[in-house]
């Protein structure tokens, strides 16, 4: 009983019995201007814009002497010069433990039809990343439910690692099989400018009720505000970091960082900043690192955050601006290959692009000789393909060769194994195809 006493008082505590109101002075192109309350409001404050077509949320983004610049959540379609701006105040979260299992939009409302109660203290949108001098290791391998991450590409306990894939090529599959597999108290889930009838295909069917089961999903769909998408992210990393704070092992998973990036390039330009980064404004590559490092190993007496952030990249171009920021700032990266994906074989990750930082500290001496030797192996295969299947290659010419073409089907089909059994018998199945 004491639970629900408490979200029922935090949602009467929630009711604001005074706001502070201001007047609509300026209406440009997707933006607003509103005097009144210029003086004790700040960036990034919420408001509620009183139209005559009905009410709608916004932002500040941008304040001067003349006013408080709004960006709206929605076109401003009735709103009129001396419409009355209702301060809302900080942006913030409340998360509560009741949300396992529950889709949630970035505000905190139920998107899935059931009620859901708000938690009793609220969490900052945009909090800083635990103090890096009082972080923990990394922790220990995960099991992930797939060979190619039990062996040739570990995941540790607070590992943040990028999955970097064009659009089609399996991204959301994986991430719905890392949600279900990966070992972990709660996974939070961030769905940001998906498309709408792609959500409950995502949760009910690819996800299903055993992802569900131990999930909170935080989804804003592609036909949102630029400001609801961006705050997708924030709220899916706050809700994650109320998890950790309660000593749990959290996985985050993020689809997809490039379209938090393009909500953000957005509120961005329209606050009056200068796109100048390839079609970016210079605070992507800050906002994006901020993001991730609020990811990772906790403090002591915390939880940790194991992170998977994924990103669009066209043409597989991993030179385009996000895909460099965020790579630079990760733990490890997985490419996967649309080559690979219309041969049919998922995951399509292509290992000789692909590389985790965990090695070689997350496998014994034996562990890692094995994946030098498969990686080695793959390698001979790939620099002669061409020549294999051009008849142009003689057999004998080269004994690695030999042998890579000889354990190349068998390690193929492991790239794509479910994992039987523990990291253990992971490893001497991937003995078993170097040893034909």
């Amino acid at each position: 009983m004491a639970g629900i006493f408490d979200a029922l008082r935090a949602e009467i505590t929630a009711v604001s019995v005074a706001n502070r109101i201001g007047r609509v002075a300026d209406i440009g192109k997707g933006a607003l201007r509103v005097q009144g309350f210029s003086q004790g409001a700040s960036l990034g404050d919420r408001v509620l814009i009183h139209g005559s077509q009905g009410d709608i949320g916004g932002e500040i983004v941008r304040l001067s002497r003349e006013g408080a610049g709004i960006l709206p959540d929605s076109t401003p379609e009735g709103v009129r010069i001396g419409d009355a701006v209702a301060m809302i105040g900080h942006a913030a979260i409340a998360p509560d433990t009741g949300w396992i299992g529950r889709i949630v939009d970035p505000y905190g409302r139920p998107l899935d039809g059931r009620p859901l109660f708000r938690g009793v203290h609220p969490r900052a949108l945009r909090a800083a990343a635990p103090p890096a001098a009082q972080r923990r290791p990394m922790g220990g391998r995960l099991a992930t439910g797939l060979a190619v991450f039990n062996t040739l590409l570990p995941i540790v306990r607070g590992q943040r690692i990028g999955l970097f894939a064009g659009s089609g090529v399996g991204k959301s599959s994986l991430l719905a099989r890392f949600a279900r597999r990966i070992e972990a108290d709660v996974v939070v889930i961030a769905l940001i400018g998906e498309r709408g009838r792609e959500l409950r295909d995502f949760t009910d069917r690819i996800l299903g009720p055993e992802g569900m089961r131990r999930s909170v999903v935080i989804a804003a769909t592609s036909d949102q505000s630029p400001l609801t998408r961006r705050r997708c992210a924030w709220t899916a990393m706050a809700v994650a970091e109320y998890f950790r704070d309660q000593g749990l092992h959290v996985l985050f998973l993020a689809d997809s960082i490039t379209r938090f990036a393009e909500a953000h390039r957005e509120v961005a330009v329209a606050s009056g900043e200068e796109a100048n980064l390839r079609g970016f404004p210079p605070s992507t590559a800050h906002t994006i690192m901020a993001l991730a490092e609020r990811a990772g190993p906790g403090p002591e007496g915390a939880g940790d955050i194991t992170a998977v952030f994924s990103v669009l990249v066209a043409g597989s171009d991993m030179d385009e601006p996000i895909a460099d920021i965020l790579r630079g700032v990760l733990d490890g990266h997985v490419v996967l290959d649309r080559a690979i994906a219309e041969r049919g074989r998922f995951p399509a990750i292509n290992l000789l692009r692909s590389v985790s930082r965990s090695l070689p500290d997350a496998a014994s001496p034996e562990e890692n000789a094995l994946i030098t030797e498969a990686r080695h192996l793959l390698g001979a295969y790939e620099r002669t393909e061409m020549m294999i299947h051009a008849g142009l290659y003689a057999k004998g010419s080269d004994p690695v060769v030999d042998l890579a073409i000889k354990v190349w089907p068998a390690l193929d089909a492991f790239l794509s194994d479910e994992a039987q059994g523990s990291i253990a018998a992971s490893f001497q199945n991937l003995a078993a195809c170097l040893r034909p």
